[in-house]
This record gives structure tokens, C-alpha cells and sequence, in this order.
């Protein structure tokens, strides 16, 4: 797509003065990924922290608001899905295509389409877990003088969480996969040099950055899941 941002050169270290493991291109030189990390993926793997929590927080506030929504009004449940799964269909790549002209090759641009792709997994996570409260619980707490509000905070919600929580899980590690194809948008992120390593015959540097995003996307879902086991201390079941 010629309205990208062109990949730049990979960053490969001048073969006079490296190691026997990079002149050799063997399959990963650790001396060369040591001496790049302070300069190409730790700026690439900040980058794509960042890229992929912003996405995925505004993702959840959206798909809560309509989740909510829908909960309250089952006659918005139809609409609002609709427009998350049309959303979520879309491919990455003509999403991008079809942002850039209205916001250009920007990190606005990437986080359009992020957001877009969180929606569905949000909303419809955010909309089982309140659905799966029991009736009983809410006939109890009705019976107690609860008003619908305090209801929906105090019950409805907490019993969510789990629900919440999976799809949160599962919508950060898409994201993160996803955030790799915005190189093809915007120079971050660890689609950067992974995009690089594509057209080198050098492979430690697509190595050590897919290693990145994968290992990333382990971290952010443990994080996750140990955050649901705290925030649900009664839950047998796992989240």
C-alpha cells in the first residue's frame, strides 16, 4: 500500500567489527540483540505497551458504557453488536487503509483501529458476565431495598468480573498481535523492526522482536489473569 510509511533500512551492525554469530547469520546472536536493546527494541517494546494499553482502555470504556446500555435496554443489544462485529470483520490492514486519508499516517490512525477491534470481545464479555448473575441474587437484594443502581454496583458488576476479566485477556493479547501490522502506519512498536527484519536476510533482529510481542502478550495475560483472581477472591473456577 503505497500510502504507508516506507519501512526504513534494518539496523544491522557493520560486519568488519561484529561477532562470528553475526557474520554468520546465525539464528540468534545474543552479543548483537544485547547491543541493540537500549536503542531498537526497548523503545519498540515501550512503544507497543503503550499502543496496546491505550487501545484496550479506551476499548473497555466504550464497550462498558454499551454493554450497560444494552444490559438496562435488551432492544440497543442488536445494534450495538452489529456495529462491534462489523468492526472486528474488518482486516487490519484496509481498516488502516481507510483511517489514513482522514487521519493520516499518525498514532491516531492505529489507535482507531485497535480500539475498533476490541469492541466486540468487550462488549459482548462485559455483557455475558452481567446477564450471568443469578435472578435469585437480584430478587434478594430487591427484596432488601436495593435500588437498581445499587444493584448494578454492588452485585451485578463484582459478579461480572470474571466474565470481564476473560475478555479483557483476550482482547489484549489480540491487540497486541494486532499493533505489530502498524509499522505499516507508523515507525513504533515492535512491528517496527520486525517490518525491518523482513526484507534483511539478517535473523536475529525478526527473531528477537517476535520473541518480543510474544513474550509480551504472555506477561500482559498473567497480569490479567492474577488481577481477576484478586479482584474475585470467592471464585472457585478459574478465570
Amino acid at each position: 500500500m503505497s500510502e504507508f510509511a516506507p519501512s526504513k533500512t534494518p539496523v544491522i551492525p557493520d560486519f568488519g567489527e561484529a561477532s562470528d554469530c553475526v557474520k554468520n547469520n546465525e539464528a540468534f546472536c545474543v552479543d548483537w540483540f544485547v547491543a541493540q536493546w537500549p536503542d531498537v527494541f526497548w523503545p519498540a517494546l515501550v512503544s507497543h505497551v503503550w499502543m496496546t494499553v491505550v487501545a484496550v482502555a479506551i476499548g473497555f470504556v466504550i464497550a462498558f458504557v454499551a454493554a450497560i446500555l444494552a444490559f438496562k435496554r435488551q432492544v440497543l443489544t442488536a445494534p450495538f453488536g452489529m456495529v462491534a462485529t462489523f468492526l472486528y470483520t474488518l482486516p487490519p490492514l484496509a481498516l488502516f487503509q481507510l483511517l489514513v486519508p482522514l487521519t493520516g499516517l499518525t498514532f491516531l490512525t492505529v489507535e482507531i483501529a485497535l480500539v475498533c477491534f476490541t469492541l466486540v470481545i468487550l462488549f459482548r464479555a462485559v455483557l455475558a458476565g452481567l446477564a450471568s448473575v443469578p435472578q435469585d441474587v437480584i430478587k434478594a437484594a430487591r427484596g432488601m431495598g436495593l435500588k437498581e443502581s445499587q444493584i448494578l454496583r454492588k452485585i451485578e458488576l463484582p459478579l461480572a468480573i470474571p466474565s470481564i476479566i476473560s475478555g479483557l485477556r483476550i482482547a489484549t493479547v489480540l491487540t497486541v498481535s494486532i499493533a505489530t501490522i502498524a509499522a505499516f502506519v507508523v515507525d513504533d512498536g515492535l512491528g517496527s523492526p520486525i517490518l525491518k527484519a523482513i526484507s534483511s536476510p539478517f535473523n536475529t533482529q525478526f527473531i528477537g522482536a517476535g520473541a518480543l510481542a510474544v513474550l509480551l502478550a504472555f506477561v500482559l495475560d498473567g497480569v490479567l489473569a492474577i488481577t481477576g483472581r484478586l479482584l474475585t477472591p470467592w471464585a472457585k473456577a478459574r478465570v
